[in-house]
């Protein structure tokens, strides 16, 4: 079994669905007391989220590069960012270790396609929301991407940032949820992409009969399935 080097800490709550699901999927496919091989390093989402917020994605990518580097060191085989938004720095990452970093925005596109799934409404950060590094990764898997308008963005950011990276639930934040991604689902989207670790925290496939997918989920899945596939 190979060794998953996770980024996380940003924020922790859903850094601990990665935790949850790797093991569980590790034991529904390995059997008996099998349980992940994982190394964490959790980083202060103060400091990330402070960078993020002035445009200094350098900054970001050295915190990132620096954790990376040293669950590396520690011998992690390969790396998982258990978040959507810290893979803008990516490439910078991938450049300064020479172990695999697992791609959020991959995993999610292989399983739109495998859900037959064509053009997909996506809810997320603003960054993710708004800037390419993202969008273009699914957009080369051939998905079309519905985001909403300008305020909803800003809706939907704000929930992400000041309430749900908290560790807060409200039901007032959810309707504005559900509304978004209902005139998403009017203008043709088959399904909705959580972009945002945080948000299966609050919206799951209950809450709507467009199918959703939660990328926390899929990409822990697909660690877990990486790891044991060695």
């Amino acid at each position: 079994m190979k060794t998953i080097g996770l980024i996380g800490g940003m924020s922790w709550e859903s850094t601990m669905t990665y935790y949850q699901i790797i093991n569980t999927a590790v034991k529904e496919t390995l059997g008996g007391l099998h349980s992940g091989k994982i190394l964490l390093n959790s980083i202060d989402f103060y400091e990330i989220e402070k960078h993020q917020s002035k445009g200094e994605w350098e900054a970001c990518a050295s915190i990132m590069i620096n954790a990376a580097k040293a669950l590396e060191t520690a011998g992690a085989d390969f790396i998982v960012i258990c978040t959507n938004t810290m893979h803008k720095v990516v490439p910078q990452i991938q450049e300064a270790i020479s172990i695999p970093i697992l791609h959020i925005a991959e995993a999610v596109s292989q399983v739109l396609k495998q859900n037959h799934i064509t053009k997909a409404a996506l809810l997320g950060t603003k960054y993710t929301m708004t800037q390419t590094f993202y969008i273009d990764k699914l957009k080369e898997a051939g998905l079309e991407i519905l985001v909403p308008e300008s305020n909803d963005i800003e809706i939907i950011n704000r929930v992400i940032f000041e309430e749900l990276c908290l560790g807060i639930v409200s039901d007032h934040s959810k309707k504005e949820y559900l509304r978004i991604i209902s005139q998403l689902e009017e203008m043709g989207a088959q399904g909705v992409i959580l972009g945002c670790t945080e948000i299966g925290l609050m919206i799951g496939q209950a809450d709507t009969s467009l199918p959703v997918f939660d990328t926390a989920k899929i990409h822990a899945q697909e660690a877990a399935r990486f790891a044991c596939n060695s």
